[in-house]
């Protein structure tokens, strides 16, 4: 079996050492298992990305030491890919309409009949209040919010499918209960069309993704892509979740943290074997990456 892997930064800010350990892993255990790493770059969300960010992404990664094909694919350019995805799931009566905001889905879940809201990878779980608001008939409409009826989606399949880990968590994954953990969550948003859980299905098929390397903070959502890929006819890959880099406090880094952005420690004279040690990995002349 062929290794094919990618790294899918969005070009909202600068990429900081967390992304570079999950670029550099992914990087060299495609490198040790002659296979191939691709980049991607999630660019759905255009109020925020910005096209400086982008080239800052290449110019890392290449100063990094990272090479990949020619081709990047752009989120921005695949909308219809993600229409054929979602035309596919509103023809199967799987998607319905939704008009609720963030504070409507807060109220309703709250509500005394409800009890505690549950929370699951796109915070708290749907309480379903427009599920039966719309018909589900004609073409699927456009700029509107669509949530995937996991409900019936779960009960067109023979068994709720499972997945493979390597790393850390190696073995066979099942998702449990899925509908209390997960819930109907928006695979179309009014503003892109899209949704990062449905576009990146879509792209890790595209791409031929045959193993998935990222950050633990989204083995949460593996659920929902397995489930996905199951309802679209598309093959699971692999997945590996790593270990994230954390501050002195033991915080997670995110693109606010500007003191740890890669492009501060290159202008402070660090080199890239500097940048892997900080993070855990070997030199890149090294052959056997940690993860």
């Amino acid at each position: 079996m062929s290794f094919v892997t990618r790294f899918a930064p969005s070009p909202t800010g600068p990429l900081h050492l967390g992304h570079a350990y999950s670029a550099m892993l992914a990087h060299d255990m495609a490198r040790t298992r002659s296979g191939t790493f691709l980049l991607r770059i999630e660019d759905i969300d255009q109020s925020r990305a910005r096209p400086e960010w982008e080239a800052q992404i290449y110019d890392d990664l290449r100063w990094l030491g990272l090479a990949w094909p020619s081709q990047v694919l752009l989120q921005s350019e695949n909308a219809r890919a993600y229409g054929r995805a979602l035309d596919t799931l509103w023809d199967h009566g799987l998607l319905y309409q939704c008009d609720c905001n963030r504070r409507d889905i807060r109220a309703a879940a709250q509500a005394p009949q409800e009890g505690a809201p549950l929370h699951g990878p796109d915070g708290v779980i749907y309480p379903g209040t427009c599920r039966m608001k719309h018909p589900r008939i004609g073409s699927r409409p456009k700029g509107v919010a669509l949530r995937l009826d996991l409900g019936k989606a779960l009960g067109k399949m023979d068994t709720t499918p499972t997945y493979a880990e390597t790393g850390e968590h190696a073995g066979s994954h099942g998702i449990d209960a899925p509908e209390r953990t997960i819930g109907d969550i928006v695979l179309a948003r009014r503003d892109m069309g899209t949704s990062y859980h449905l576009s990146v299905v879509v792209d890790d098929a595209a791409q031929g993704i045959t193993h998935v390397v990222r950050g633990a903070d989204l083995a949460e959502a593996t659920g929902i892509h397995v489930i996905l890929q199951h309802l679209l006819g598309l093959p699971t890959p692999m997945y590996h979740h790593h270990k994230l880099i954390r501050d002195a406090t033991g915080k997670r880094l995110a693109k606010r943290d500007d003191a740890r952005a890669i492009s501060k420690y290159r202008a402070d004279g660090a080199s890239p074997d500097d940048i892997r040690a900080m993070v855990g990995l070997p030199s890149l002349f090294q052959k056997n990456p940690q993860g």
